[in-house]
């Protein structure tokens, strides 16, 4: 790029700054594509940071758009190195980058499990992203001694395993712009438009059919993930308004959900634990007693874990629950893995899924799979 380009990126970015970071009251929207082209020149380098945090901020103060939103979608797209495994269909899994520090997470493991039962899947993440900075799927995993630095062809050749079916995808690896902005991330603090659109960057997917099953904890983000995700092709999609914001459902209440397939409209639904035989008095994996207690200098918000010791506890406790061993762990497979069945069309109900996953997890074949 000349500096003729750089010359209006920047100008662009000026323009946009003026309109989006004017108050509450007086500050205005910018179409799709003006925030495509402004997330795409941060994308690219050539907005200082000072001005891409502004950017990023003054959206999220003025409550982003859904033209926003696509936009900035759109040009996380434009930079994410996306492959298509020779399978017919994907499973994407992508529960928060920021990871859990309240619960041990068990969707790491649905992932083995769904493949025991022929059904390709990936997860999707990174090592530490702001602003809870938690335990992550690629923690855990590593923890489990699955490898967490694949390129994308490696992750799809995983896929097409028929020993394996399933795979980790770092964001270092199919998005590096986006994963370089880590660092401003964390300097920015809270949440903005990337931790909501990143799961919807679509890496990997099927020949035929990719469906997205992620995670949400307040109420109007059903609706943003459904139009994005339709927005980003996925054909079907899976809302749970889940633990931390993952993907798990709560064991020991109802829970909220939503669905779509063939980009139509999506619709709400209900999740009783009870109906699927599942009667816990958690509602999610609790944190041992005995891990070590985690110190966050300067943090008076997010809650510390000692990410080392609660992903080495999780791996432990998700390994015993593939072969087979009762208590949370397994309660939350069960769960979200009849979810996704049914949802995907596997199964004809969720207490027929629900049926089929105990059938998989009690045989412990799926063990093998977590290499």
């Amino acid at each position: 790029m000349n500096y003729a380009q750089i010359d209006v990126a920047r100008l662009q970015m000026r323009s946009i700054i003026q309109r989006i970071a004017t108050g509450p009251t007086l500050s205005k929207a910018i179409s799709q594509e003006e925030a495509r082209a402004g997330m795409r020149a941060i994308l690219d380098g050539l907005i200082e940071p000072v001005q891409a945090g502004i950017f990023l901020i003054a959206l999220r103060m003025k409550r982003e758009t859904d033209d926003e939103f696509k936009g900035i979608l759109d040009a996380i797209r434009d930079v994410t190195v996306a492959v298509t495994a020779e399978v017919d269909e994907v499973v994407d899994i992508a529960d928060p980058y920021d990871g859990y520090n309240r619960c041990l997470p068990a969707a790491p493991f649905v992932l083995p499990l769904l493949a025991e039962c022929g059904v390709a899947a990936i997860t999707q993440g990174a090592l530490a992203v702001g602003p809870k900075f938690g335990v992550t799927h690629r923690h855990i995993l590593a923890a489990a001694g699955v490898a967490t630095e694949l390129t994308p062809a490696q992750a799809a050749a995983r896929l097409a395993d028929p020993t394996l079916g399933w795979s980790y995808l770092d964001q270092s690896q199919f998005c590096p712009p986006l994963h370089a902005l880590t660092a401003l991330r964390t300097a920015i603090v809270k949440r903005q438009a990337l931790t909501t659109v990143e799961v919807m960057a679509r890496p990997l997917h099927g020949r035929n059919r990719t469906h997205l099953v992620t995670g949400y904890v307040h109420k109007p983000y059903s609706r943003i993930y459904a139009l994005l995700a339709r927005h980003a092709g996925f054909d079907s999609a899976l809302l749970v308004r889940g633990i931390e914001g993952g993907m798990m459902p709560s064991l020991r209440q109802t829970g909220v959900c939503f669905n779509y397939h063939h980009h139509a409209e999506e619709q709400a639904f209900d999740i009783d634990p009870v109906a699927l035989g599942i009667e816990q008095p958690e509602r999610a994996v609790p944190l041992p007693d005995s891990l070590p207690q985690a110190m966050r200098p300067g943090d008076e918000i997010a809650v510390a874990v000692d990410v080392t010791a609660t992903a080495q506890a999780a791996a432990a406790v998700g390994m015993a629950a593939l072969a087979g061993q009762p208590g949370p762990t397994y309660d939350s497979l069960v769960c979200a893995g009849a979810l996704i069945l049914w949802h995907i069309g596997r199964e004809p109900s969720l207490t027929v899924a629900a049926d089929r996953v105990r059938d998989v997890l009690n045989s412990g074949a799926a063990v093998a799979r977590v290499r």
